[in-house]
């Protein structure tokens, strides 16, 4: 569950209050990651086990999150009745957003798999044949227009980390055949290829769309001149080596224009109206690619950061309201705790990244 509450705002008095008493597939990679990482392997299996019964069945049926039990209806609406946490309006139940187009959950689903195989949890049937039914299913909606990781409900657009895990979900399933072999002849070699040039393409396009060269920085989205904490994660997925120029470019001017106080933002402050906080679990990222580019110093302090937001008991929510010094948003936050709990096991010596080796 990504949080036992809802309604709680990321940004003071405003509408950003949202119900996540769900379970988000995108935090699958990062669940298996913490629980294998941290020694847990049966609770890693019947993580495993929840995911392939909850998403079993047509890939253009699969949710970007569930609840709990593995249903789907998640249907949103408004408690009117309810004045809501300091003031911050409506007050939530169900999440629309369940219903969103995103291209990536497609692949951290592969790559979830993925990271159960290197964590030394035994594959099944079920698994390589959900497997090969994604990928089947990416090759015709990777290209798509989606929501985004961050679930905007704007227009939706080309999100270049929607596209890197486009990339990463057929990289996973060209590794997960390279380790099966042919099996029993439910990949022929014409599809093998056209798998392999397809990884080829996305990473081509990433590369030449994402890539803004005047800005010096990857962009959120194709066209675009937003930068997004999110392109953090390039690295992190094996997409791009942490000391490509790209991405160290990228790292710093994530650095530069979204650390606040020493914690990273989602994106660019607004220069009126309501801000949500700093995001805790891409101050967690930006920590794991310092790790990654060799600034073990700098990484410690980065990840040091994040520690002194934590309350009095050790839990931390979605956000950090930097100005007014309090947690924003749903408390406690999953997502957070899990980046913590992978960034400090990262720290101390080689750990599973998101798959990505």
């Amino acid at each position: 569950m990504a949080a036992p509450t809802t309604s709680l705002p990321e940004a003071p008095g405003g509408t950003m209050n949202w119900d996540y008493r769900y379970s988000w597939l995108h935090d699958g990679t990062l669940t298996l990651g913490a629980l294998l990482n941290a020694g847990f392997k049966q609770e890693a299996v019947r993580w495993r086990h929840w995911l392939l019964r909850t998403i079993a069945g047509s890939p253009q049926r699969m949710r970007i999150m569930y609840r709990v039990d593995g249903s789907r209806h998640l249907s949103e609406w408004n408690v009117d009745t309810l004045a809501g946490y300091r003031y911050a309006s409506p007050v939530r139940i169900g999440n629309a957003a369940s219903t969103q187009h995103q291209i990536d959950v497609n692949g951290e689903v592969l790559n979830s798999l993925h990271l159960a195989r290197l964590g030394g949890i035994e594959p099944t049937t079920q698994g390589r044949s959900m497997s090969l039914a994604i990928v089947r299913h990416l090759e015709t909606v990777w290209n798509s227009e989606g929501s985004g990781v961050w679930e905007s409900r704007d227009t939706p657009r080309q999100y270049t980390y929607s596209k890197v895990m486009a990339w990463v979900g057929v990289d996973r399933v060209l590794r997960m055949l390279e380790q099966d072999g042919p099996g029993s002849g439910d990949v022929d070699r014409t599809e093998l290829e056209r798998l392999e040039a397809l990884r080829q393409t996305i990473h081509d396009e990433v590369c030449r769309e994402g890539w803004n060269e005047g800005l010096g920085t990857f962009t959120q989205h194709y066209g675009g001149q937003e930068i997004d904490a999110s392109l953090l994660l390039i690295p992190l997925v094996g997409f791009l080596p942490a000391d490509d120029r790209r991405i160290a470019a990228t790292i710093k001017t994530i650095q530069r224009e979204l650390s606040e106080d020493g914690l990273i933002r989602r994106t660019r402050a607004k220069a009126s109206g309501p801000n949500e906080g700093a995001f805790l679990a891409c101050s967690c990222w930006m920590a794991d690619c310092l790790s990654m580019q060799g600034r073990a110093e700098e990484a410690r302090a980065q990840f040091e950061r994040v520690l002194t937001v934590c309350n009095d008991v050790e839990l931390l929510a979605e956000e950090y309201n930097v100005p007014a010094r309090h947690l924003a948003g749903n408390f406690p936050q999953a997502l957070t705790h899990l980046a913590v709990v992978n960034t400090a096991l990262g720290l101390c010596g080689p750990v599973l990244h998101r798959g990505g080796g």
